[in-house]
């Protein structure tokens, strides 16, 4: 019964790991898609959200069955408690890839664009906190996830000087004010995947029992 039990633990983690990766790579098409003017890309992305919602659902139903099939003991309750916060983080950066890719898809054929946000530089700190949060999940790396979220103020650094510049860019040229619009909710979008990546390895030391 036990056995059955850790190989059900041990699949559902794996469908963590999963997730993990399927909107890892969904932030990064999206923002190549818009770096690109790609709009199939960004229509790739968009298409790719159900298998992204089906699994988190799958992880959440298994984690259920998990906690009432057997009495879980301290340290299996806390990673099956883990997986489900993550999932639902990972649901959410999912979200905002898609989010991204819409706004690629519509500024595909747009010529004005802003010249001074350095989108790719906020989206690559993002996008590798996402990574190493997982890879601290997957490793049960407490220190990996204390480095995630003390990466969290160079996010929050970046998003700051890039609305500024952004907004200092609009200011003064009106016709970029349509296109600069929908780059400042994709700032607002990579800043929250960052949070999200925070969150991830929170849970990720609470599991551990390190937090």
């Amino acid at each position: 019964m036990r056995a059955a039990y850790h190989e059900a633990l041990e699949g559902t983690r794996l469908d963590v790991v999963r997730l993990g990766a399927l909107v890892g790579d969904a932030i990064r098409i999206a923002v190549e898609a818009l770096e690109r003017r790609d709009a199939t890309a960004g229509g790739r992305v968009v298409a790719g959200d159900d298998v992204v919602d089906d699994l988190r659902r799958k992880i959440e139903s298994h984690c259920i069955e998990l906690i009432w099939r057997q009495q879980p003991v301290a340290g299996e309750l806390r990673e099956i408690a883990a997986m489900l916060e993550i999932a639902t983080d990972l649901e959410r950066v999912g979200d905002y890839a898609v989010d991204i890719a819409k706004n690629a898809i519509k500024l595909a054929d747009q010529t004005m664009r802003p010249q001074k946000v350095e989108i790719d530089r906020i989206a690559g700190v993002a996008h590798a906190m996402l990574l190493d949060a997982m890879r601290a999940y997957t490793e049960h790396d407490s220190e990996l996830g204390t480095a995630v979220i003390e990466r969290d103020d160079e996010v929050d650094r970046l998003y700051k000087r890039s609305i500024k510049l952004l907004q200092e860019e609009m200011q003064a040229d009106p016709e970029m004010v349509r296109a600069g619009t929908r780059y400042l909710f994709v700032l607002a979008w990579l800043e929250r995947v960052g949070d999200r990546a925070v969150n991830i390895a929170w849970h990720t030391k609470d599991m551990i029992g390190e937090a």
